[in-house]
């Protein structure tokens, strides 16, 4: 198994980019298969000319908290001795030192600007993408791809994407699409929550349904298929973002984030977040043993105490429960998180309380709330979005690579 970040160094597509300007996005995330950085690669090229680094939510070196602003640095800030400014990211100096050339710009791209803008482009002839993100619509890093997709285009940049697994396998597709009128940086392309596209894909599919006059190339993937999970690509995780340690996280992430709409905790601050529900009034046994008895296939709940360091509820006690998947290719996490909210609502109907446009944001389908709150049973809700993996099987079949 190997990615384009691995392959972006071999014939024809080497030729992409030596002797150019390069702008990388990425984070973290962008190693190969050896866990060497892509920017720290191209940076000691002698092929490759970096000059810019776009850095997505929780910045270049995944640091920053979800919707913490990043700061950027000036190529000259970051050539400057550590400790001589106060961006956030500054110790992205040391990973951009090791070459002979000078060091690129680290720009936020979740910060004052969502999109590279023509300043920050002015000296870069082509723009890599290098970001392993979930497949899961409301994580903020395919907006980065969509918004930098639309500056490349307006900018007459060339576009590459490394390509980069589906993580949560590629034939899945899971939830409803997103409303028009719910977009947002949550949600910035009328996807189903749980899409199943590689990063290469999804730029395909981005570029022409939002019709972007673009020169878009995509580094493909060596050896993934589309019924592969992330650990079957023999690839190594790393964490995303600070509450994504697991693929254990990320298997439930497309429902239980859904938690975050409501006044529940979803596990931020803990060594579980996304598998650990609960709140410090919440009847837990009663909970596992009722959502145990629906018989929801995959899953089984257990009860489980604990203090979240931040977010909700920090530093007190929660009555909750653990998410356990037994078998992911049956589990069915939003169907999980419908009835979660649910079987809250009997138990606790004075207490569970939404946050309206968030959870609408996420979900992305503005009748999904009302019918929560109006105690409609989750098959019902699960009803309206039936046609919907059917419909986007077709859809993206013009982007497919593999």
């Amino acid at each position: 198994m190997r990615t384009g970040a691995d392959r972006v160094w071999e014939e024809p597509y080497r030729q992409w980019i030596a002797g150019k300007r390069v702008g990388l996005i990425t984070n973290h995330t962008g190693v190969d298969s050896q866990l060497r950085l892509t920017a720290q690669r191209m940076q000691e090229s002698p092929e490759v000319d970096l000059t810019a680094v776009f850095g997505p939510e929780h910045g270049f070196l995944g640091l920053a908290q979800a919707g913490e602003e990043v700061a950027s640095l000036t190529r000259d800030e970051v050539a400057a001795p550590e400790g001589d400014n106060g961006a956030s990211d500054s110790a992205a100096q040391d990973d951009n030192r090791s070459g002979n050339q000078r060091p690129p710009a680290v720009y936020s791209l979740y910060g004052e600007t969502r999109a590279p803008t023509g300043e920050m482009l002015r000296e870069v002839d082509v723009l890599v993408y290098d970001i392993q993100d979930l497949g899961v619509r409301f994580y903020t890093f395919i907006s980065t791809l969509a918004e930098c997709l639309k500056a490349a285009a307006a900018n007459d940049t060339p576009f590459i994407v490394l390509d980069r697994p589906a993580p949560l396998n590629g034939d899945a597709i899971e939830g409803p699409l997103l409303e028009e009128d719910l977009r947002s940086f949550v949600g910035v392309h009328p996807l189903p929550v749980r899409y199943g596209l590689t990063s290469g894909e999804l730029a395909r599919l981005l570029a022409a349904e939002l019709e972007l006059e673009v020169d878009l190339r995509v580094v493909p993937l060596e050896g993934w298929t589309r019924s592969m999970w992330y650990e079957q690509t023999g690839l190594e995780w790393i964490a995303p973002s600070p509450n994504m340690p697991t693929l254990s996280t990320a298997t439930v992430y497309p429902g239980l984030c859904l938690i975050e709409g409501t006044n529940l905790s979803e596990g931020r601050g803990t060594t579980r977040p996304f598998e650990w529900i609960g709140a410090p009034w919440l009847d837990a046994a009663a909970l596992a043993d009722r959502l145990n008895e629906l018989g929801l296939a995959g899953v089984r709940f257990r009860p489980q105490a604990f203090q979240p360091t931040f977010s909700k509820f920090a530093g007190r006690s929660c009555n909750g429960i653990q998410v356990h998947v037994l078998d992911r290719d049956r589990f069915d996490s939003l169907e999980t998180a419908l009835h979660i909210i649910g079987q809250v609502r009997q138990l606790h109907p004075d207490r569970l309380t939404f946050r309206p446009a968030h959870f609408d944001r996420l979900i992305g389908d503005s009748s999904v709330r009302p019918l929560l709150e109006s105690d409609s049973p989750p098959a019902q809700i699960l009803e309206t979005w039936k046609t919907v993996p059917a419909a986007f099987s077709q859809r993206r079949l013009p982007y497919l690579l593999y």
